[in-house]
């Protein structure tokens, strides 16, 4: 048992938030580290993600009343506020749950987990009719860049549909938490998160094709490679202007590629997020060839447009999850290119690893860690790099004539957060050079992520009958 388990199982006990004669219900789902993808899941891109050691734990038991109640003690070190009580009845619609959650900036957290309660009565009001208790305890770092959001989603889902008897694994699981991040949280994040947290394994790396989530078959890093994270320091969230703008750009540039061409979309509500289509590409922009952008389309666009300027074209924008502001400046054409030839990257990255698995080189891994550094400056140009990041890709850069580190790149939605870097089984020296020299020219020792750890389908559902 772990010592999660010990402490859940502890709490029922004493009767102070569970019940005590009733099961309890727990899952496990860690956070992710973006080897190669960042910002294409949502424009259909192939991904790269890794699971990491930390991750987020649920116990969720059933009440006989109405009420659902959270206590997650890490919020309270936020200033949060750490238990916090609803009324399932109250849950009638979307904008209720989201005013609910949006009450003060203290109850915000429980924009992830309340509107699981909220999707699940919709879809099984069979199950969902009483309320539940659920407690919660994370390892996963907030605003790193490693989805502290998706292993709270993921766990408390996966652990709440235990205890309400609804099976739920696989990308249903993961479609089911985006949607909750998407329209109760309204942060505009793809798929390749939660299903990295669903579907990953301890020691491989899993490839997905986000159209919307198709998994391919985990890979197993080559023998001779490993891979770290280093906490950059500046937090990170894809709640923020910049992120939105990368996004928002990149469907803006889809949509003028698709007006040259003379098709059009129509919004395809048939899926659990409702996207735009059109005949060509079916409404994802990683499809269009990168030679066939370079050659065709790429300087149409625009290098910046002012929001306004878009606004007044009175062009439907094709992602419904982002807003065009007036008063921003998009980057249309680099953040177009970097949805299409970031794509690109990430299938030759994935292929190269597939190769070196049954053959590994030298030359095969410095390939690797170059498309890492190509992807990480394709982040700036979409406006999403940062100097902390970038001096932690540089002092990785420098080791790399020695040949024991390969490659770096910022992870995730960028501007700020966690960088990836990429290195040889016996590179430890190497990367601790890198850590060491970071610390002293930020002034702090920065958090370092090492080593993996099963998905929450993997792990399952363990219960803790009212005698254990």
């Amino acid at each position: 048992m772990s010592a999660f388990e010990q402490k859940v199982s502890e709490i029922r006990k004493s009767g102070a938030f569970f019940a005590p004669a009733k099961p309890l219900y727990v899952c496990r789902a860690p956070g992710r580290l973006d080897l190669m993808g960042g910002n294409v899941d949502y424009t259909g891109g192939l991904v790269f993600q890794a699971t990491i050691r930390e991750a987020t734990w649920a116990a969720a038991q059933s009440r006989n009343d109405g009420r659902i109640v959270f206590w997650n003690p890490q919020m309270k070190h936020e200033g949060w506020q750490d238990r916090i009580e609803f009324d399932l009845a109250a849950l009638t619609d979307e904008e209720t749950v989201r005013k609910l959650v949006n009450q003060t900036l203290q109850v915000r957290w429980t924009a992830y987990v309340l509107g699981i309660f909220y999707l699940l009565r919709c879809k099984y009001p069979q199950n969902v009719r009483a309320g539940c208790s659920v407690y919660i305890e994370s390892e996963v770092p907030l605003n790193k860049g490693v989805s502290s959001s998706a292993a709270i989603e993921v766990a408390v889902m996966k652990a709440v549909s235990g205890a309400y008897d609804i099976p739920l694994s696989g990308v249903e699981l993961a479609e089911l938490c985006q949607w909750v991040e998407n329209v109760i949280a309204e942060s505009a994040c793809g798929i390749m998160d939660q299903a990295a947290s669903v579907l990953g394994d301890e020691n491989y790396v899993l490839p997905l094709l986000c159209q919307p989530c198709s998994p391919k078959p985990l890979v197993k890093l080559p023998q001779g490679l490993r891979c770290w994270g280093i906490d950059s320091g500046v937090r990170h969230a894809v709640t923020g202007v910049e992120y939105e703008a990368a996004r928002a750009g990149a469907f803006v540039g889809y949509r003028m590629i698709c007006d040259r061409e003379g098709l059009a979309f129509d919004l395809d509500s048939s899926g659990r997020i409702p996207r735009y289509v059109e005949p060509r590409w079916n409404g994802y922009i990683s499809n269009i060839p990168p030679s066939l952008f370079r050659s065709r389309y790429e300087n149409d666009l625009p290098v910046l447009i002012l929001g306004s300027e878009i606004q007044d074209s009175g062009k439907t924008h094709v992602d419904p999850y982002t807003m065009i502001r007036p008063g921003v400046k998009y980057r249309v054409r680099s953040c177009t290119r970097y949805a299409i030839e970031e794509n690109q990257r990430i299938e030759l990255f994935v292929d190269l690893a597939r190769g070196a698995s049954e053959q590994p080189s030298e030359n095969t891994f410095r390939l690797m860690g170059d498309l890492m550094f190509q992807s990480h400056w394709s982040y700036t140009e979409c406006g999403l790099g940062c100097e902390a990041t970038d001096q932690l890709v540089e002092l990785v850069r420098a080791e790399c004539p020695a040949g024991k580190l390969y490659g770096a790149k910022v992870t995730g939605g960028g501007g700020g957060g966690t960088v990836a870097v990429l290195g040889s089984t016996d590179g430890e020296e190497a990367f601790r050079r890198v850590v060491g020299k970071y610390a002293k020219i930020r002034g702090s020792e920065p958090y370092v992520f090492e080593g993996s750890s099963m998905g929450a389908d993997r792990f399952g559902i363990h219960v803790l009958k009212a005698d254990s």
